[in-house]
């Protein structure tokens, strides 16, 4: 009996440890992983899209570096990860500094810095081993999952990179010129747009749109993605897009986004949601004092014609190509960069941080070499965590689908911006200053708002003026 009582406690405690360790933390990633979020309406009513520059987020530039700290971007609102092209970049042709390619520069040591443009693409259906390995990518998109955020990546449809395989198994792909070369992008009047590191397809092929559809397809089944930021989007025909984005959402429900502003790309459900380029370069002059509150209010009253109500429209100071060819958002911006961050977060739509924006980021990152952002906590982190709060929790600054409604209000003073938000009863005052001397305004509205941030109370009927400062703004809700 003494026997078989040690045996029996013997195999109690193994099973123990086994339910231990099958139950550990680790255990548990790896075993039950959170199902993806689903794209919704809901999703995009209350989404921040964050745009990852994989290889500038940290100093080893890799998948792992950055899936650390995906818990981090949940903090500041984010619902959407765009990872900006994540595919091996080729070697012909590739970028250098200014005009020059790598082939061009004699110094060993210079030439391995140049790591070229990752929108000159050497392999659609492989990942950027600079980066990673798929497992090191897998594990990415399930820790986004998991903290509740979509993942969608940079495609490249205009053009490839000049040692991409089809260059070889498929010229007929490619725009050729008269002596039947193949030719990188051109304008219209047959002029090179100057991006001679890649060489343009020629969507007049059947077969192209075929493999460029089946390469998008890959990339949906194999790592489970939940959608594509297309570059250039108004340089691929739009025919091309209503077939391959048909196809694509028969796998599943999917986000577009389009690198472009031409209304027809959202129009029967295509893309979701397009650049907002002309507001971008508005809200720039208006806090350079070289456009009116006036102009954004022609503004509003022109996208109103121009898109659908469920159209939506993405907002930013800043991303990558802003930051590395034209300035920070402290050189765009001047001091006037925390009003516009405020107001692209509060307009109808919505807002992108680009990597970096959160820590303070006030260099150019560099394009073709290695670069790395800030990470030191400051008042960026806390103004984009705030504003991020409010975007994902408060009905009123919907802005995808079904978005809260908005109303200019008069306030008898043309350097404030003054309007609100409303939806499902619950209201939202924004008030600007965009000009470089303190100013008063008054509107006429009744009830008891509170200060967003300080939580201070207002009664704008008993309140004979408020007063900003240069470049100040205030948000208030009901």
């Amino acid at each position: 009996m003494k026997y078989f009582g040690n045996k029996f406690m013997f195999f109690g405690w193994l099973l123990f440890l086994m339910n231990i360790a099958c139950n550990s933390p680790e255990q548990k990633k790896n075993l039950s992983p959170s199902p993806a979020p689903r794209l919704s309406d809901s999703l995009l009513e209350t989404a921040v899209i964050y745009e990852a520059n994989i290889r500038q987020y940290s100093p080893q530039g890799t998948f792992r570096a950055f899936t650390r700290d995906i818990p981090v971007l949940k903090q500041l609102g984010v619902k959407i990860l765009w990872l900006m092209p994540i595919y091996p970049i080729s070697e012909k042709r590739r970028k250098a500094t200014g005009d020059k390619f790598v082939n061009q520069i004699f110094d060993p040591a210079q030439r391995k810095k140049y790591l070229g443009s990752p929108y000159a693409v050497a392999d659609y259906y492989a990942v950027n081993p600079d980066m990673g390995t798929e497992k090191d990518l897998s594990e990415l998109i399930q820790t986004a999952h998991n903290n509740g955020m979509l993942v969608i990546l940079d495609w490249v449809a205009n053009h490839t990179g000049w040692d991409n395989p089809w260059i070889f198994e498929h010229p007929e792909y490619y725009t050729h010129n008269a002596r039947g070369e193949i030719t990188d992008p051109l304008n219209p009047d047959g002029s090179s747009k100057g991006w001679k590191d890649v060489a343009d397809l020629n969507y007049d092929n059947p077969g192209l749109r075929r493999a460029m559809t089946d390469a998008m397809t890959y990339w949906v089944k194999k790592f489970d993605i939940d959608g594509f930021r297309c570059d250039v989007a108004g340089e691929v025909p739009v025919d091309f897009w209503r077939q391959a984005i048909h196809r694509l959402r028969r796998i599943k429900p999917l986000f577009m986004l389009a690198e472009a502003w031409e209304p027809e790309l959202m129009h029967d459900s295509l893309f979701d949601m397009c650049y907002g380029w002309e507001a971008h370069f508005l809200l720039a002059d208006m806090c350079r004092d070289r456009k009116s509150v006036a102009d954004w209010d022609n503004y509003i009253r022109k996208i109103d014609t121009l898109y659908e109500p469920d159209d939506i429209l993405m907002y930013f100071t800043s991303n990558h190509d802003e930051n590395s060819w034209k300035g920070t958002v402290y050189e765009t911006f001047g001091d006037a960069w925390e009003l516009a961050a405020a107001l692209t977060y509060t307009v109808k739509g919505m807002p992108l941080l680009y990597s970096g924006q959160e820590y303070g980021l006030n260099h150019r990152l560099k394009f073709f070499e290695k670069d790395s952002i800030p990470k030191k906590r400051g008042h960026e982190f806390a103004l984009y965590r705030k504003l991020g709060r409010l975007k994902n929790t408060y009905p009123a600054l919907n802005g995808g689908k079904h978005p809260a409604a908005y109303r200019r209000l008069n306030c008898n003073n043309p350097h404030i911006l003054v309007f609100e938000r409303q939806k499902d009863g619950k209201r939202l005052i924004f008030a600007g200053n965009f000009s470089a001397q303190d100013q008063g305004f008054r509107v006429e509205i009744q009830g008891a708002f509170h200060d967003a941030f300080s939580g201070d109370t207002i009664r704008f009927d008993r309140h004979p003026q408020v007063n900003l400062k240069p470049w100040d703004y205030r948000i208030w809700i009901q």
